[in-house]
């Protein structure tokens, strides 16, 4: 066969093609695992954040199994799920949101109404995290949220008082919003803002709101609103939409509710 034929030239490019296929593959599942443990230390260190726990030089793993509390609720009815009743040994540190929500035996679809934030199903239990002092006595709350942003999902971490109205933190670990407009979520300046508001009134009602431009002093309900990020209307209006969904009585309302009453203490 002649050195520049058609026929040897794509036969070179099949085979560089199945060794680079091969290589790839071979990597993938290499890497799996170190993948799966980073994805884990991640997260975690984003609950730390969430926490106020996070600091230079911490060491994550401890500073989590020290001071952190994690259970799951049914998010129906608010109550804890107890170990048997979590199906498939999953875990709180490795929920994956998609992959239960898209389950019928462990998801549910979200009627339009009742679906502000765009996310069509969600699990039927989510996980919460609860930071403790060293007496054991609860500091801070920390939620799960997930929704819609302008491009992408948003998953972040909504950390509160246990007072259940005073917001902490808002914090993001995945989302693909545009760089320098919705993507300014993740600027520490912005969510710094969310510190100290309050999400509830005194009524019970859902109060909290990211406004289209700043907060001004004399507004009434400026405990309750935060600034807009300008020129990412959309982002921050899923940010709202996601916040309030999840406090709401499809997301974690029923829980708040209960642990309002009875204390806030996980059950693992």
């Amino acid at each position: 066969m002649a050195s520049d034929s058609k026929s040897r030239i794509l036969l070179v490019a099949l085979a560089v093609c199945a060794v680079c296929a091969v290589l790839v593959s071979v990597a993938a599942v290499g890497l799996k695992p170190r993948q799966e443990v980073n994805q884990r230390m991640d997260k975690l260190r984003n609950i730390l954040d969430a926490g106020g726990l996070l600091s230079p030089g911490v060491d994550v793993a401890d500073t989590y199994n020290r001071s952190v509390r994690a259970g799951f609720v049914r998010l129906s009815d608010g109550s804890w799920l107890e170990k048997p009743d979590v199906p498939g040994g999953v875990t709180p540190e490795a929920f994956d949101f998609q992959r239960l929500a898209m389950r019928a035996g462990t998801g549910r679809a979200l009627a339009p109404a009742e679906d502000p934030s765009g996310l069509k199903r969600i699990p039927r239990f989510m996980p919460v995290f609860v930071v403790e002092d060293d007496a054991e006595k609860p500091v801070r709350l920390i939620l799960p949220v997930v929704g819609k942003g302008l491009w992408s999902t948003l998953y972040g971490f909504l950390a509160m008082d246990p007072d259940l109205r005073t917001i902490r933190r808002l914090i993001f670990y995945d989302h693909g919003e545009t760089p320098g407009l919705g993507g300014e979520i993740d600027n520490p300046r912005w969510q710094e803002k969310w510190d100290g508001k309050l999400a509830f009134g005194e009524d019970g009602r859902i109060r909290i709101a990211v406004l289209h431009g700043s907060v001004q002093a004399d507004d009434p309900l400026a405990r309750h609103h935060v600034d807009g990020i300008s020129g990412a209307t959309k982002t921050t209006q899923g940010v709202q939409s996601m916040v309030r969904f999840w406090l709401g009585g499809n997301g974690y309302g029923p829980f708040l509710s209960h642990a309002a009453k009875e204390g806030l203490h996980v059950t693992r």
